[in-house]
Formats: C-alpha cells, structure tokens, sequence
C-alpha cells in the first residue's frame, strides 16, 4: 500500500504546480519574493511606509454552488475569475487596493490538466484586478469528494490608507446612488438558479434569442472586477461615502450594510436595464419581484454614494475603465434601509 493507492497522487501534485508556473508568474507585482513553491508567499510592504496611517484589508469568499455548471458543462477557465472577484471586490469596498490573493482548490481527483485550466481563470482574475497570486494549495480528498468535483475558495489582502476607508459616516440626504453593472449572475443566488432550469448538458447548451448565447454561457459569466473602476474614481478626486458589493442577499441585506443609522437608500428600479437572465428566472421559477432583488444583483454589481456635484465625473471615471454606471437613486433622510421603487 502506498498514498497513490489510498487515493492521493504526489505525482499529479507537482505536474499541476508545472503546468500553473507561467499563469501565476503573469500576475507579479515588483513587492513579490521569491517565487512558486515556497512554504509561504511573501510580498514586499515597503511601498505602504508612503501612507499616513496604512491599513490592512483582507477578504476570503468562494463560488459557492455556480462550481456545479462547471461540471456539467467540463468547463472550468473561468471559475477562478469568480473566486477572485468575490474577495477583491470586498476589499475595494472599503477603499482598498488588493494585493495578493491565495487559493485553495480541494478535489476529488486531482486532473493536472484541469486545476491548471482553473488556476489559469484565478490568474486572468488576478491580473484584472493588479493582484498578485502568492500561493494557494491544491488538496486531494479520496472519498470525502467525487473524482470528478472540486471546490474552489481564495484569500485576498489589501491596504488602504485609514484616511481613505470607505465606511458611509459622511452619506447625507440627496447623496446620489451609482450603480455598476453586473455582467450577469455573479457567483450569488445558484442554489435558486439549479432549482429553477434544469442542470443538464441539453438544458445548459441551449441557445436563446433573449440571450444572444447559451444558458450555459450566460449563467457562467464571471462575475465583474470593479477594482479598476473605484480606483480611477478615487484617480480623479472623487470621495466615494458609500459602497456596497451586491451579492447574496441583493439589494435589501447588501446597500443597507454601507448606510449611516440616519440614511434611506430610493433606488428606481427602472433607471437601468436588468439582464435578460433574470427575467428567465423570475417567469420559469415563479420567483417573485421582492425575492429576485433579495437574492440576486438585477444587473448591479456594486453601488455607490457619490456627493451629487460629482456625478458626471463618477460616471466618466467609469466609462474610462470600459465599465456602465447608471444613477439609480438618491439618499433621503430616514431610518436605516432601502426601498426599491
């Protein structure tokens, strides 16, 4: 009896570690040391003595259930673009720039082939969001998962000057709402969405006209990276008060999160275009209105408080990063919350 017997391939480990070098290599940064295969990651924090106060920020999420479509459909170059986005998003909530990221794939069998095709999508994430891949672990767990399964999460840490933190205690009545739009799903709300279609290869490679593609593609979009967008925001002087990340739990858990106790979120439901997918949801699972916006993002990813003289340049400085902002709404003065209208 040896590990490989158990159920554990030593050899499958170091030919994964081969195939990702060049892909993780893509998303270094100068303050990286050293390189893949150490113990630890090691990142140079030299550059953040220029901040008065600096601040760590750190964020750790995963896929979630989205990771059952990549089965079906045996595609997984993409996944890792979700694992990411969903820990540096958080991070740019809070005014801060990530800097490195950290994965952890635990499999039932580990495909070298297959982890370096999901490590290629946490590298592509990476690099959209100018964060270094440090480290991760690939874990290979016989009988505890199907050969064919795996599961996918990542840590991120970021900085940003305590000056500059993110944390809504200057929103005030007739703020204005700017919502970025999502670019589908996201990684949120799968556990309703693999109960409302049918997950099978016929189902998912099914094409639609209201999509423009498959139901399979469009479930799988990897969710949007906004970290380009609040930093050229902040680039050209805007004071962002507030913002909120919208994943599970939408609208109504998610915008009141960055709210003072003295401030009403009014978001006009009808002040941008919601995704076709989402009405596919709604109509085939008889989802109603409410419930949608308390799951799902309705096509916004994040929203923000901007000071209304600073609209239009919030709104160029989003374009400029091939982002759409739409004004969705304003603050009024109230108890802590949101209304959708």
């Amino acid at each position: 009896m040896d590990y490989k017997k158990a159920g554990v391939d030593i050899e499958a480990g170091y030919q994964s570690v081969q195939l990702i070098k060049d892909a993780v290599k893509s998303t270094y940064r100068p303050e990286v040391l050293g390189g893949l295969g150490g113990f630890a990651g090691t990142f140079d924090l030299s550059n953040i003595k220029n901040m008065e106060e600096p601040v760590l920020l750190s964020g750790t999420d995963g896929c979630g259930t989205k990771v059952k479509l990549a089965f079906i459909m045996d595609k997984h170059d993409t996944i890792g673009i979700d694992a990411v986005a969903m820990c540096v998003n958080d991070i740019a909530c809070s005014g801060g720039e990530p800097l490195f990221f950290l994965d952890y794939i635990a499999c039932g069998k580990n495909y070298p082939e297959k982890i370096a095709t999901i490590v290629g999508g946490v590298a592509e994430g990476c690099r959209q969001s100018e964060c270094a891949l440090v480290g991760g672990e690939t874990a290979e767990h016989p009988d505890l998962m199907p050969i064919d399964e795996y599961d996918l999460a990542g840590f991120a840490v970021g900085v940003v000057d305590k000056k500059d933190i993110i944390d809504g205690s200057t929103i005030k009545d007739n703020d204005v709402l700017i919502g970025l739009a999502s670019s589908g799903v996201h990684s949120n709300g799968f556990s309703l969405v693999r109960k409302v279609f049918e997950m099978s290869a016929e189902s998912l490679n099914t094409y639609y006209d209201a999509l423009g593609r498959t139901l399979g593609e469009t479930l799988l979009e990897p969710t949007r990276i906004y970290v380009k967008a609040l930093k050229n925001i902040k680039n050209h002087g805007i004071k962002v008060k507030g913002c909120s990340h919208i994943t599970g739990g939408g609208f109504y858990e998610n915008v009141p999160r960055m709210l003072p106790d003295n401030a009403l979120a009014i978001i006009e439901k009808n002040s941008y275009p919601v995704p076709p997918i989402f009405d596919m949801i709604a109509k085939n699972g008889q989802v109603e209105e409410h419930m949608m916006y308390n799951t799902f993002n309705m096509g916004i990813g994040m929203v923000i408080v901007v000071d209304k003289d600073d609209v239009d340049e919030t709104l160029k400085a989003i374009e400029e990063t091939n982002d759409k902002g739409y004004v969705i709404g304003h603050i009024e003065k109230g108890n802590k919350g949101v209304e959708l209208w």
